[in-house]
């Protein structure tokens, strides 16, 4: 190839086309790599200027490609890498690198199973505090830190204290006095002397109050085994007032069975009818009972077995069995 005039003003222009693309990529005008574009809508994009970042977990997925007014509300356009894992639920904010620097786009991952959006769609957008009402507040709060010290210098300390100093000075005397005591009651305590002394230093009265102290445990658990052997006791209570009321064993047969409520009533009937007939004198007991003729008998035999015995002290063997049928006859 010739070095001519030609070939090196073909291939100044060249170079300057190729580096007038590499700075319009970088700056954001010129974007001829593949994507999607995407909106998001702000109230204020405080400086956000076309070219500036969009990043997912602070990983650079695109740019900024146009910045409009529409319907009361600033739409930015992003222009988004294809491979990037947006969401339809990502959200869009506005932050800042840093007091001085960038301001940038975040999109958030959004949830896992929710679609990716296409081309032209709307993201959800979360706005941060003006940086400007952020330092505002802390001009604020500085200036509140300033007038706040400012109240405690000079003559307002002075009212402030003085009182104070004024008091301490006229009874230095009894608060000299008041501190010596305090001094002498913690001396006595440390050495033992006294109730409350021998309280923190007594080992005797320590080892008493371990054993109160356990015993009070033991007490207590002898008390949860007391009402554990109580609820023990209702549950076997309430155990056999399900099987009565179920009609299970013996009461439980006795409450429930209508054949045994049956036959104990057909039971108290006849005693009663027996009874009754006892009464009126029917029947061999009730003539033993009602006849008092068969009583007059019997305490007449009962006479008689008596005089038989009161005459065998006075007979021999052989005549006893004659004097006690003649007694009788």
């Amino acid at each position: 190839m010739k070095n001519t005039l030609e070939t090196r003003l073909g291939i100044f222009f060249a170079l300057a086309f190729i580096a007038a693309i590499i700075i319009l990529e970088l700056a954001g005008g010129l974007d001829l790599r593949p994507g999607k574009h995407v909106n998001a809508r702000f109230h204020d994009i405080h400086e956000l200027k076309v070219g500036d970042p969009v990043k997912m977990a602070g990983v650079p997925i695109g740019h900024v490609s146009k910045v409009d007014l529409q319907e009361g509300q600033v739409n930015v356009t992003l222009k988004v890498n294809s491979e990037a894992e947006i969401k339809t639920d990502s959200k869009a904010t506005l932050k800042f690198a840093g007091l001085l620097g960038q301001n940038f786009i975040a999109v958030d991952f959004g949830s896992a199973g929710a679609p990716k959006v296409d081309s032209g769609a709307v993201l959800e957008t979360a706005e941060q505090p003006d940086l400007g009402q952020i330092l505002q507040r802390l001009d604020n709060v500085a200036v509140g830190v300033e007038n706040l010290t400012k109240s405690f210098t000079g003559d307002k300390i002075d009212n402030l204290f003085g009182p104070i100093t004024d008091f301490v000075k006229q009874n230095s005397g009894p608060l000299t006095a008041t501190i010596g005591n305090f001094k002498i009651i913690s001396d006595n305590i440390a050495s033992g002397k006294g109730s409350v002394g021998k309280m923190i230093n007594d080992d005797a009265l320590y080892a008493s109050t371990l054993t109160t102290v356990s015993n009070l445990q033991n007490t207590a658990a002898d008390i949860q085994s007391m009402i554990a052997e109580a609820k023990l006791v209702i549950t076997n209570a309430n155990q056999i007032v399900n099987n009565i009321n179920s009609g299970q064993g013996t009461v439980g047969k006795l409450v429930k069975d209508e054949t045994l409520y049956r036959e104990t009533t057909t039971a108290m009937m006849n005693l009663r009818e027996i009874l009754q007939k006892v009464n009126r004198g029917d029947g061999s007991v009730g003539k033993l009972v009602n006849d008092e003729s068969l009583l007059k008998n019997v305490k007449l035999s009962l006479q008689k077995l008596d005089k038989a015995t009161e005459s065998l002290e006075d007979t021999g063997p052989l005549s006893v069995l004659g004097t006690a049928v003649n007694s009788l006859f």
